[in-house]
């Protein structure tokens, strides 16, 4: 069984712990150790058993060998009600069906140190109004949480497990489907809560530039094992990247931020050239790395914009060569970065727009888009998934596509089919301005 340290206090340990799922080995001999008032940051490809290894932190699985420790304390040992006085879990699907209000959802945290038919007293919604200041939800208290941005209901959802009042708290994928703005925004509030007020936090990434930035270590795991753990500038490495995810990356450190950050490496150009033909992208926050990639290593001349500084796509254009229209970090678009977005797009032959995360900082690229085919040149819509929210401007985003569409715009469902629908277009001078 651990100890507590003298000089530290141990958060929580995770002690040989294994699990299987029917279907096969999901988690072997993962082993670490959480101090108190630490942010941690778990990474790794799909399947790693990143998610599976919260869930046993939790409790929500049982592990089928080792233990996992709230100090000295087997959590397997615990009541449900004690280990939820002591963890909140904010879990990655954050859909809330019923039209609770807000201050409703951020009260039931309460719900541990309630007696069995017990109601929640003065002292219990004093503590709930003060979760929902420090996450900057007060003022939402009587909207229904069904009526919220996708930003609002993350810090809802976090106020919630606040509540609790635990040490505690344990996040799958924070910042999933959240524009850029809502992710720092979401970021900067559990740095904060892990700083200021010693809460121990766990949390799963799927971006590990966002985890170096934020997080005090980085356990890099593969295949249900741990890879390596250790502060971001020791875990993420060329080395460790490459074996990991099987992706060659350049590994840099940004003075602005104080952070590491891994830029993917375009692999080796294929010898057919389309360089006669320009396709401009508009894209952001990684909507446009692969793009990118494939379209350069593919012989297609390109430029980009509006990016901003140190977003994902603004370092891979970099790494490329790629000319870009540019904005200053975490800004939105202003009218001159616009109007260097409106000459590279008046300099290309065709104009392809990722599926990306609409805000309200970068919905003049969408009015880019519509300039575009006005122009007359020829513009490509990537659609992913039609169901996904993706439109975080109460709607004006999503009538904006929708008038590209009507405005005669190619609606294609992946990247494969965008670049089917370029060749096309390259191939017939009817199809766009052909230059050839």
């Amino acid at each position: 069984m651990p100890s507590r340290g003298e000089s530290y206090l141990v958060g929580i340990t995770i002690d040989n712990v294994s699990f299987s799922y029917d279907s096969g080995e999901a988690l072997r001999d993962v082993s670490f150790q959480v101090m108190q008032g630490e942010f941690v940051g778990i990474i790794g490809p799909n399947g790693a058993g990143k998610s599976t290894l919260l869930e046993v932190i939790s409790r929500i699985l049982k592990p089928g060998s080792g233990a996992v420790y709230l100090e000295e304390m087997d959590i397997q040992e615990m009541s449900h009600k004690s280990l939820a006085r002591e963890m909140g879990f904010v879990a990655q699907d954050s859909s809330i069906p019923f039209r609770f209000t807000v201050l409703d959802l951020v009260l039931m945290g309460r719900n541990p140190h309630l007696s069995r038919f017990g109601v929640e007293t003065s002292e219990d919604l004093r503590i709930a109004k003060e979760s929902m200041t420090k996450t900057r939800v007060a003022n939402l208290a009587e909207r229904a949480v069904t009526e919220i941005s996708g930003g609002e209901r993350q810090r809802v959802l976090i106020a919630r497990a606040l509540t609790q009042t635990p040490r505690i708290l344990l996040l799958d994928e924070p910042t999933l489907h959240l524009d850029v703005s809502s992710q720092l925004e979401v970021m900067d509030l559990l740095k904060s809560l892990s700083w200021k007020e010693k809460l121990t936090i766990i949390s799963v990434f799927h971006d590990f530039n966002m985890a170096a930035r934020y997080c005090d270590r980085i356990l890099l795991m593969s295949k249900g094992r741990v890879e390596a753990v250790g502060p971001p500038g020791t875990i993420l490495t060329r080395e460790n990247i490459r074996t990991v995810f099987g992706v060659d990356v350049h590994v840099g450190h940004s003075f602005l931020t104080n952070s590491v950050y891994a830029i993917p490496i375009e692999g080796q150009k294929t010898k057919t050239s389309r360089k006669e033909w320009t396709v401009h992208l508009i894209c952001g926050g990684g909507s446009g790395a692969i793009p990118m990639r494939r379209l350069v290593n593919e012989g297609w001349e390109v430029t980009a914009g509006v990016l901003n500084i140190l977003d994902t796509d603004y370092e891979v254009a970099e790494s490329l060569g790629i000319s870009i229209a540019t904005e200053a970090p975490f800004s939105p678009i202003t009218e001159k970065a616009h109007e260097q977005n409106l000459q590279l797009i008046k300099g290309s032959n065709a104009v392809l727009v990722t599926d990306f995360l609409i805000g309200r900082g970068n919905i003049m690229n969408l009015q880019a888009a519509t300039f575009a085919l006005k122009s007359g040149l020829p513009l490509i819509l990537v659609i992913g998934d039609p169901s996904s929210d993706r439109d975080f401007t109460n709607g004006e985003g999503t009538m904006i596509v929708r008038q590209l569409i009507d405005m005669g715009a190619n609606v294609t469902k992946s990247l494969d089919e965008a670049l089917g629908v370029l060749e096309c277009l390259r191939r017939d001078p009817l199809g766009g301005r052909d230059i050839t």
